[in-house]
């Protein structure tokens, strides 16, 4: 029984000290988190919001979906697209994800 004791009061003396590190690697950590994962992510965010608000007819676009084509008609949320001679969908503009240089479309 007396040993129990002295080796619960061990314990507890060597604890005590120790409070703060355990806040400074959680906030480590959350650092990490933030300047891996969250930062990168919302500049990504940001970049493909401004990439949608510069869309203008007869820019050469591709979708998220790998689909190229050449945007006929912007609207408020979509835009329609011409995939083909004579061929248009029409998308929403968030499925879009890159702008085309002119030129990089050639009908064969």
């Amino acid at each position: 029984m007396l040993l129990i004791s002295d080796a619960m009061a061990q314990n507890t003396a060597g604890s005590m000290g120790g409070g703060y590190e355990i806040f400074i690697m959680i906030a480590i950590f959350f650092a990490i988190m933030y300047f891996m994962i969250i930062r990168p992510q919302q500049k990504r965010n940001k970049d493909h919001q401004k990439l949608i608000g510069s869309l203008s007819k007869g820019d050469e676009v591709m979708t998220s979906g790998g689909m190229l084509g050449k945007i006929l008609k912007v609207g408020e949320n979509s835009i329609t697209l011409e995939i083909s001679d004579g061929v248009a969908v029409k998308l929403q503009k968030t499925s879009v994800s890159s702008v085309l240089p002119k030129g990089s479309l050639k009908h064969d």
